[in-house]
């Protein structure tokens, strides 16, 4: 079977390289490109794509946001994500929404490949270089917070007013201020949107988006 790839990358010369990555193979075959989210979403429907490589920042969206509406059309569309750094949070973060691999452009040429193979024939299967010791270190992180202060963060993370989270938890509404403000503390920020923002990078939540 031939592996229908697409690449989404805003940089022109880096879905070049991947094209002349893909021709020097057998089985993967680049069969469209886009440099915008608004672009990939009719380019890979257009192209019946297997797999998609998603850049982890683009202009008008971010990687993993792309991919949650481009699975809501292709459930079982392969995605691997491309960062330009190593980042654990960003690894985290692909895990937590399903896709099928994590990769960092600086990673070998047959990493990638094997990346964009994995996708495509388990599409829902989460694979990244250096998996195993990522994971021990998220879970020294998700430490940081009691599980309250976690059911607190989800809470605000879903939208709800101080006094909606008290009745919710069934307690007072000075409680939750005491949560909240552990929250701050230990995230070292101000104000929800911060806190939020904070969580997610540290993997301690799912990307906002999701909720």
């Amino acid at each position: 079977m031939t592996i229908r790839l697409v690449a989404v990358d805003e940089h022109v010369l880096l879905r070049l390289g991947l094209n002349r990555v893909v021709a020097t193979v057998p089985d993967i075959t680049l069969v469209g490109e886009a440099g915008n989210a608004a672009d990939a979403e009719r380019v890979v429907a257009e192209a019946k794509a297997d797999v998609v490589t998603i850049d982890a920042s683009l202009a008008d969206t971010d990687g993993i946001s792309l991919a949650r509406r481009l699975r809501a059309g292709s459930p079982d569309l392969g995605v691997v994500l491309l960062s330009a750094v190593s980042d654990d949070n960003l690894l985290y973060r692909a895990l937590d929404a399903g896709l099928s691999a994590y990769v960092t452009k600086a990673a070998p040429i047959s990493s990638v490949l094997a990346a964009i193979r994995h996708a495509a024939v388990a599409p829902h299967s989460f694979t990244a270089p250096g998996l195993s010791s990522a994971l021990p270190r998220r879970r020294g992180q998700s430490g940081l917070l009691s599980q309250r202060e976690q059911e607190v963060l989800s809470l605000m993370r879903d939208g709800l007013s101080l006094p909606a989270i008290a009745q919710r938890l069934s307690v007072s509404e000075a409680t939750v201020k005491t949560y909240v403000s552990r929250l701050y503390s230990k995230l070292r920020v101000n104000n929800r949107s911060q806190a939020l923002m904070a969580a997610v990078n540290q993997g301690l939540l799912v990307s906002v988006d999701a909720a």
